[in-house]
């Protein structure tokens, strides 16, 4: 059941790199530093590990699952369930895409209200945030790759913003290791593993990868990649709070940037927001281009049309969340989700596919 894309369609096997690691950046990079220590204290840098670590495994079965179907997981699904149940596990995707784009949105949207703007009209910097998304989105998976590519490229300076917290940090904070238990560890992995989400897409673009079978070191370097961003954040953070401090701070990553000095400019901070448009908007195009492909191919509707129905509901559904608690709730069910797909159904599905396979060509030979 090989599934046909166009070659001009298709984008060069290095390209997976920037898709995967930029739905692995994105909003959560902010704020995730506080719910881990919550739990694992500093330790909690060894639980961002184990959870960098366990996506590898996660992210081996993804593509034998692809190779296996010959296809994305919609070939998948069909393959495994059947071609109603099958097209109708894949429908629930479409809610996961679009919930995880509201999420997206709406917590930057709360950040920019918060930090920069508080009169700031949630309606319209969506509206602005949809139009602009479902444009990139038009442009097909090539252009989404060149928007994740300059989303990976044009922040990269931030990463030496962080460098202004040396002087004050204290890397004794840290000490003494391994003060928590295996079980504490665990559950911040746990939690850390929301951060991670995002390599499920690999089994919605698998078909436009030139050479898959080379794309995978480069999916495999996008994850370690931000396994080490994250462990290298987590680590100066804990070494420029206090725990107590940390646990008073809802985004430690921007009050980091609230110390850095610079001749022609004096908040950073405005600067490193107005930077994450860019690091969120391949996040958020990405998440358009699954759900609007899902719909095409179980409904057999225009993938363009596609894209204006969700971009509508997404609109929708944004100004209806107006809390602090209300964001949250979403968010964690978010990543609650995310963490059963990547844990629960990905391993499932990886080993039903295999035993299909097995049991047809069985049938057949026989």
């Amino acid at each position: 059941m090989e599934q046909i894309v166009p070659e001009k369609a298709k984008i060069s096997s290095f390209l997976v790199f920037f898709l995967i690691h930029k739905m692995q950046v994105g909003i959560g990079v902010l704020g995730f530093q506080p719910i881990i220590a919550l739990t694992a204290g500093y330790d909690a840098w060894i639980a961002v590990i184990i959870s960098g670590l366990s996506i590898h495994m996660i992210l081996w079965m993804m593509y034998k699952i692809a190779e296996t179907a010959d296809g994305d997981i919609m070939i998948a699904h069909t393959v495994t369930f059947g071609n109603k149940m099958g097209k109708f596990i894949s429908l629930l995707f479409v809610i996961y895409f679009l919930v995880s784009a509201v999420t997206v949105l709406r917590n930057f949207i709360e950040v920019i209200q918060v930090w920069m703007f508080p009169d700031l009209s949630t309606f319209w910097y969506s509206l602005a945030f949809c139009c602009l998304g479902t444009y990139v989105v038009f442009g097909g998976i090539r252009t989404i790759t060149g928007v994740a590519f300059f989303g990976f490229v044009l922040p990269a300076y931030l990463v030496f913003t962080f460098l202004f917290t040396l002087p004050y940090a204290d890397f004794k904070n840290l000490l003494p290791i391994f003060d928590h238990s295996i079980k504490d560890l665990v559950k911040a992995s746990y939690q850390m593993s929301f951060t991670y989400s995002g390599s499920l897409i690999l089994l919605f673009f698998y078909p436009f990868i030139k050479e898959p079978k080379k794309s995978k070191k480069w999916a495999h370097v996008a994850v370690l990649l931000a396994t080490i961003a994250y462990t290298f954040l987590t680590i100066l953070t804990f070494a420029y709070f206090s725990e107590g401090q940390l646990q008073k701070n809802i985004w430690p990553t921007l009050t980091m940037w609230k110390i850095v000095e610079m001749p022609f400019v004096e908040r950073f901070e405005y600067i490193g927001i107005a930077t994450w448009t860019i690091v969120l908007l391949p996040n958020f195009c990405i998440s358009f281009w699954c759900a609007s492909r899902i719909i095409k191919k179980v409904t057999n509707l225009k993938q363009k049309y596609g894209v204006l129905m969700i971009s509508m509901i997404v609109l929708i559904i944004i100004n209806f969340l107006r809390t602090r608690q209300q964001i949250n709730t979403v968010t964690s069910y978010l990543g609650k989700i995310g963490f059963l797909i990547d844990y629960g159904y990905i391993p499932l599905l990886f080993f039903l596919i295999l035993i299909v396979k097995r049991v047809k060509k069985k049938y057949r030979t026989s």
